[in-house]
């Protein structure tokens, strides 16, 4: 499910990945918590411990990099949390959450500006555009039944 039309307007799905760091430090909770406080609604997650491989095809934008070897080091060096969030402009919106790249361009009250100094340590990924979500969704969930989707009485408070 790529988007969802509802009575709140047109809902799009966003990955999100809280990263090796981010698990290490004991930051889930802390950033689930900015999510659900924004008002978007997890509709999948999983404690995962990727390969080398399967990082190798989520960062295949970046092989040519001279960081990758030392990227997909890191990234397989201990477990990632998957997660899928739904909500309106919730791809632009999570990656504001999370703020830039590089944590000492990030804005105070983002999650990279709170909890990150180093760019190679930045707690956390999101997609960056709707079609990257739909793609990373299906390389960390697979193709079918990715999400649960599920209605919150919260929702009436969120969207007109």
């Amino acid at each position: 499910m790529a988007s969802e039309q509802s009575k709140c307007g047109i809902l799009t799905l966003a990955y999100i990945m809280i990263k090796p760091d981010g698990v290490q430090r004991g930051l889930v909770g802390k950033i689930i918590q900015r999510f659900e406080d924004r008002g978007f609604q997890l509709v999948a997650m999983k404690l995962v411990h990727a390969s080398e491989e399967h990082l190798e095809k989520h960062y295949k934008d970046l092989k040519g990099k001279p960081f990758f070897p030392g990227l997909i080091k890191y990234m397989s060096s201990g477990p990632v949390v998957a997660m899928v969030w739904q909500g309106k402009d919730v791809v632009k919106q999570g990656r504001t959450l999370l703020g830039a790249t590089n944590p000492l361009a990030s804005a105070p009250g983002t999650i990279r500006g709170d909890f990150a100094i180093d760019v190679g340590r930045n707690i956390c990924h999101g997609s960056d555009s709707v079609e990257s979500a739909k793609a990373e969704i299906a390389l960390w969930f697979g193709e079918q039944d990715a999400t649960i989707p599920y209605t919150r009485a919260v929702d009436q408070w969120i969207y007109e």
